[in-house]
């Protein structure tokens, strides 16, 4: 995980949930670049078209929230998104993010779509050209460190590995 996070906005409202991130209907593939092929597919037809790798996503409140399928944040990692920032996440969204290594803030963030924004994890501060530093909250370190490793199966390989020493 680089730090600080540096990339184009695309904006989202509040509510924006699993169903939109990456539909039902590609979720019966393993296939990461199908899910990416499809994310956001249910709120922006060609977002993945469009979209570039190291993009950031900001967005409203509850970001995530429906079901709790853990392809949602796989399908914006493998689609290149580096970042998501939301004023607020569902839980279990920010969790499997966690989980799957695509790193997150929580952020109440003005700006335009097509912005460059500096997300840094490490202060819990994005910065707009132009505008504030807008504070955020500061991941705890061990999700951190969860994030610096590729997420957590990678973090507990990395521990375990570092155990057998």
């Amino acid at each position: 995980m680089e730090n600080p996070i540096i990339g184009r906005v695309w904006k989202f409202g509040d509510d924006v949930d699993t169903d939109v991130i990456i539909p039902g209907k590609y979720l019966r593939t393993k296939d990461m670049q199908v899910f990416a092929a499809h994310a956001m597919e249910g709120i922006d037809p060609e977002f993945a078209k469009k979209v570039k790798e190291g993009d950031i996503i900001v967005a409203g409140n509850n970001f995530g929230c429906g079901s709790s399928r853990e392809q949602a944040p796989l399908a914006l990692k493998y689609a290149g998104v580096s970042c998501v920032v939301a004023k607020s996440f569902a839980r279990i969204f920010f969790r499997n993010a966690i989980n799957v290594g695509l790193p997150l803030m929580e952020a109440d963030v003005e700006c335009q779509e097509g912005d460059e924004i500096e997300v840094d994890l490490l202060k819990g501060e994005v910065r707009v050209p132009g505008k504030e530093v807008f504070r955020g909250n500061k991941l705890p370190d061990f999700l951190l460190d969860m994030l610096t490793d590729g997420g957590l199966v990678a973090h507990r390989k990395k521990v375990q590995s570092q155990q057998n020493e």
